[in-house]
């Protein structure tokens, strides 16, 4: 009986590998370097409304869910959805494809990174280092945006390869 999704290839792998390693690796830093210069209070202002101010988020992705339990469902989840799309997707088959998976497990997995290893409560209970604040919506980090925008690749070249075998 034929495989119906043939192994991923070996240089697909690598393009979300480096992808996820280099998402973990700015969002760990940016976090990091937030964690020391912001924890003052201190605010920088970068353009018209974006400014860099340090919180510590307990819920789940943007702050939303913060009086919940949904932020460490959510980082396992996303984990799961990233091994789902590298085991049995075909979207790991193209560049961008891979590239946005890649970019998926890199936040995702520092996002775990935070509720694993900073103060909070419970299993994966720390709080999330977020900095990025437009003030027009709710304040991230690098593995959010890394997540928002692999999601949005995914779907956008989703629709692509859909409309093209049609």
């Amino acid at each position: 009986m034929a495989d119906v999704h043939p192994a991923l290839p070996r240089r697909q792998l690598v393009v979300v590998g480096a992808c996820a390693a280099i998402t973990l690796l700015a969002d760990q830093l940016t976090k990091w370097w937030a964690s020391d210069h912001l924890a003052d209070g201190h605010v920088d202002r970068i353009v018209g409304s974006l400014r860099l101010r340090l919180a510590h988020n307990p819920g789940a992705a943007f702050s939303l869910g913060s009086g919940s339990n949904l932020g460490p469902l959510i980082a396992v989840l996303a984990v799961v959805v990233v091994v789902v799309l590298i085991v049995g997707g075909t979207t790991t088959r193209t560049r961008m494809g891979a590239v946005a998976v890649g970019l998926i497990a890199g936040g995702a997995v520092g996002n775990i990174i935070d509720r694993a290893f900073r103060a909070g409560s419970g299993f994966l209970g720390g709080h999330v280092v977020d900095f990025i604040d437009p003030q027009w919506w709710p304040t991230f980090n690098v593995a959010d945006a890394g997540v928002v925008v692999g999601a949005a690749l995914l779907i956008i070249f989703g629709f692509r390869a859909t409309a093209s075998h049609d």
